[in-house]
């Protein structure tokens, strides 16, 4: 969260923010009998302080970069929405609702519930108790605060109902020939007599992107580090990037064990050499 908030920063600084937007969720389908049969990307608008959300939303209120997305992931396979919120007026926000509307498709689509855009989703049988984590915002700027309030919730509104393997997407950068999901890490370089220095990525968001690359299409992924000094200042070092195919060229074939994960446990990692980034500034981000 920390990490991506901080990214935004540096796009803007480097003046390309209009090639970066807000990412999202993916969400796969649970189950024996269809795990993974059906795959659904959901884009959430991000709630403004002080507007009046008790309208029903209409067409009009999409903005044009989740048509986009939403275009290429259609075109893999993966059905997308974008989310707009409905509030009523003086209610709390513990009431706060999700419509989605789903893009990318050639034809007219207009805004549905929930059970309509995960339609074929285990309905969860007992309430999803997402107050068992707790982050703490503040570092984080008002906007940014804002953001990941509205993917926390349309997430959160998601999962209540819902059974589902769900993963972030943190970010979506627009290439000029390509569009890239995007995992941004913090990162503290690490180092062995296997590979040299090298960072971890957690086998989770490794598989994620490695299925963006099964499915083929017009869609590639990005790798981003926030390097950092060390766990204890985190001071900052360097932006570094690569792409999924670099990535998955240079990675070890042997992970390693990482950090303890929000559960507590101890998660594996793939460990990707450093000579597989290049800095992030804006002549790498052009050539994107």
């Amino acid at each position: 969260m920390r990490a991506e908030a901080s990214f935004r920063a540096h796009i803007k600084s480097l003046g390309a923010t209009d090639r970066v937007s807000p990412g999202g969720w993916i969400f796969r389908k649970k189950g024996q009998l269809d795990f993974g049969e059906s795959t659904v990307a959901v884009f959430p608008h991000t709630i403004i302080p002080g507007k009046n959300y008790s309208a029903l939303p209409s067409r009009s209120d999409v903005p044009f970069p989740p048509h986009t997305i939403c275009a290429t992931m259609h075109q893999i396979g993966i059905n997308s929405y974008y989310a707009h919120p409905v509030l009523a007026k003086g209610a709390s926000p513990e009431a706060l609702e999700w419509r989605f509307i789903q893009l990318g498709v050639p034809w007219l689509t207009n805004f549905v519930l929930v059970d309509d855009a995960f339609s074929g989703f285990l309905v969860r049988s007992k309430k999803y108790n997402y107050l068992r984590y707790k982050t703490n915002v503040s570092s984080l700027s008002s906007s940014d605060c804002m953001v990941q309030f509205s993917h926390e919730s349309v997430r959160i509104f998601i999962e209540n109902k819902f059974m589902a393997e769900t993963s972030d997407i943190d970010a979506i950068v627009w290439g000029d020939r390509y569009t890239y999901p995007m995992e941004i890490k913090e990162k503290v370089v690490a180092q062995d007599n296997d590979i040299g220095e090298w960072f971890g990525l957690d086998t989770g968001p490794f598989v994620k992107l490695a299925h963006y690359a099964a499915r083929k299409g017009n869609l590639h992924s990005l790798f981003v580090v926030r390097e950092i000094e060390d766990q204890k200042t985190r001071l900052f070092k360097q932006w570094l990037v690569t792409e999924f195919d670099q990535l998955a060229q240079w990675a070890s074939w042997v992970p390693r064990s990482g950090g303890p994960g929000m559960g507590g446990a101890s998660s594996m990692v793939v460990r990707v050499p450093r000579k597989a980034f290049r800095v992030l500034d804006a002549k790498a981000l052009s050539e994107i």
